[in-house]
């Protein structure tokens, strides 16, 4: 049997997916407060629109895209502003954000709206209707998917990469999107191949969803220039440089974004939230999260309002063991330990991740022994090892000339790190502080 598609490098965790990979999508009850931070993506929070004691209905925007890197938020459930402040954050820091006390009887209809017909639309008028729905990366970094679909002028898109890889240990929302709305997933390609302009597509799934592989093989559409690929099922798959090496054979540059080799890359969720977006003329304001870990007793794919917190997804998901230890927004691998309950989910949460004290053991941290692990399962050919002792000694601007940027802080050198140095933990808090360097 021939090799499947991959790049070098890399790791291969338990996927854990068993848990939920069977679990149909369900609808979440609508919880009593949705808290809706205004920065939820990547780029420049969005402006508030509301004041405290306004009315909403589900789907109204309530802080608009400030710049073109940003993107508005909407209700996610009719009701009224009770209050505007500071709220706990999935990045661990109090964000300005807006609460709504739920209409307790509503029937959560929408407002009457336009649909707007694609076909009709120019490449950038479609664009435009994405950003106003403010469509996000759902994989996780929440990237506007609208600057995404607007390319620059110098850079020639000839591709689009559909990413249905899901390549986190126990996420499996992207796997039951392809299983269950797959028309949907080949409709947002159909949309997003309009505004680039081009023609092509690949669907890259890895070869532990065969159901999902077959599935999408046979729902692709006859009349699209799209192929399904098979990939070897390896950590970080789903990462957009090696996704990229991996079904085409083109490297990113240091530094570099995919459109620089004339690819756009996008998650197979936001390709069906845009397919969504121009079926119902409904913004962004529920998405599907996997609920799953050991730690809570019903782990499921729910179709979840933004802005539900997490004490309510979780005591709709049965609760937590008596054996909970640590709770995680988005996978084990990259995704953000958090600690209050009342922190809500954002448009790019694909999971929440519950695990037992027998899958979270406490490790205690041993000196480096140089055994060269970390820079053989460094997928972007960093050396770990040497950025870890830079970070442990806050020299910020020595880690920049040893490339710290192209680290994606995709943990593979903390997982096979035999002295358990937090080293992927370590590049993040590097990278913070950076960021919060005043500008020379």
């Amino acid at each position: 049997m021939p090799a499947k598609p991959t790049f070098r490098s890399g790791v291969h965790p338990d996927d854990a997916k068993e848990l939920t990979a069977a679990s149909p999508i369900r609808r979440l009850a609508f919880p009593s407060e949705v808290v809706l931070p205004l920065q939820q993506h990547t780029g420049a929070p969005a402006k508030l629109m509301v004041r405290v004691g306004d009315h909403v209905e589900r789907g109204d925007m309530i802080a608009s895209a400030q710049g073109f890197i940003s993107s508005p938020v909407h209700a996610s459930a009719s009701g009224t502003i009770r209050a505007i402040g500071p709220w706990p954050h999935p990045n661990g820091n109090f964000e300005t954000a807006v609460q709504i006390e739920v209409d307790r009887y509503s029937a959560q209809m929408p407002r009457r709206r336009l649909v707007p017909d694609w076909e009709e639309l120019s490449r950038e008028q479609t664009v435009a209707a994405v950003q106003d729905a403010g469509v996000v990366g759902l994989g996780g970094a929440a990237f506007p998917a609208h600057v995404k679909l607007s390319p620059p002028p110098d850079q020639v898109i000839d591709t689009l990469l559909v990413n249905g890889c899901e390549c986190e240990p126990y996420l499996t929302s992207d796997h039951r999107v392809m299983l269950e709305y797959s028309e949907r997933v080949y409709l947002g390609i159909r949309i997003m191949l309009h505004c680039l302009g081009i023609e092509r597509a690949i669907v890259g799934i890895e070869q532990n969803k065969p159901d999902a592989i077959e599935v999408m093989r046979s729902a692709a559409p006859a009349d699209l220039d799209i192929e399904v690929r098979t990939l070897e099922a390896k950590y970080p798959q789903g990462a957009e440089k090696m996704l990229i090496k991996a079904l085409l054979d083109r490297e990113v540059p240091s530094g570099g974004l995919p459109g620089k080799v004339g690819v756009v890359v996008q998650n197979v969720g936001s390709v069906a939230t845009v397919a969504e977006v121009f079926e119902t003329g409904l913004p962004l304001v529920e998405r599907i999260v996997t609920v799953t870990g050991h730690g809570v007793r019903k782990p499921g794919n729910w179709i979840v309002p933004v802005g539900t917190r997490l004490r309510d997804l979780v005591a709709e998901s049965g609760g937590l063991t008596d054996d909970a230890s640590e709770i995680i927004f988005g996978g084990p691998m990259m995704g953000i330990a958090v600690a209050n309950l009342d922190t809500p989910v954002l448009k790019g949460t694909s999971g929440v991740v519950v695990l037992s004290e027998s899958e979270a053991p406490p490790k205690e941290h041993y000196p480096c022994i140089r055994c060269g692990h970390c820079l053989e399962a460094c997928p972007v050919f960093l050396n770990p090892q040497r950025l870890g002792n830079l970070a442990m000694s806050e020299r910020w601007d020595e880690m920049v000339d040893h490339h710290l940027m192209d680290c994606m802080l995709c943990g593979c050198c903390s997982y096979v790190c035999p002295s358990n140095i937090p080293l992927s933990q370590l590049f993040g808090m590097a990278k913070t502080a950076l960021r919060r360097r005043p500008a020379a």
